[in-house]
């Protein structure tokens, strides 16, 4: 059975605000995710289907808060809470917190690969 670990799994994803330790298990992706930094998440999901995450993720907050903005409502997970995101949410997560998340392989790559470029245009502004 495959598996991961955080202290093993090499850093994939890195801005000024956000760590990710990404590894395939099969269909799936799990990321060791640590927010570094306060911001508004909304300018890196632009282009995205209504500009929010189309991915799925299931997950569990080892520390802090994860707050999941849907078009209706939002949703506020904290430490020690396991969660499901379904599509269409922005994600706002204050420093400090550390999450695991499992998200579907295929539909993550996609979602990353925007993340990058909006994130090089983000950057690009600043």
């Amino acid at each position: 059975m495959p598996g991961a670990r955080k202290d093993t799994t090499p850093i994939t994803l890195e801005s000024p605000a956000y760590t990710g330790r990404l590894a395939k298990l099969g269909e799936y992706t799990v990321a060791f995710e640590s927010i570094t930094r306060d911001g508004d998440s909304s300018p890196f999901f632009k282009g995205l289907p209504d500009d929010r995450c189309p991915c799925p993720h299931w997950g569990v907050v080892l520390e802090g808060r994860l707050t999941f903005h849907y078009a209706d409502h939002d949703e506020t997970f904290e430490a020690g809470d396991a969660y499901y995101a379904p599509p269409g949410h922005l994600p706002e997560c204050p420093a400090g917190t550390e999450l695991i998340t499992f998200s579907p392989t295929d539909q993550i790559e996609e979602v990353n690969a925007m993340l990058a470029a909006n994130s090089a245009r983000v950057a690009a502004e600043r």
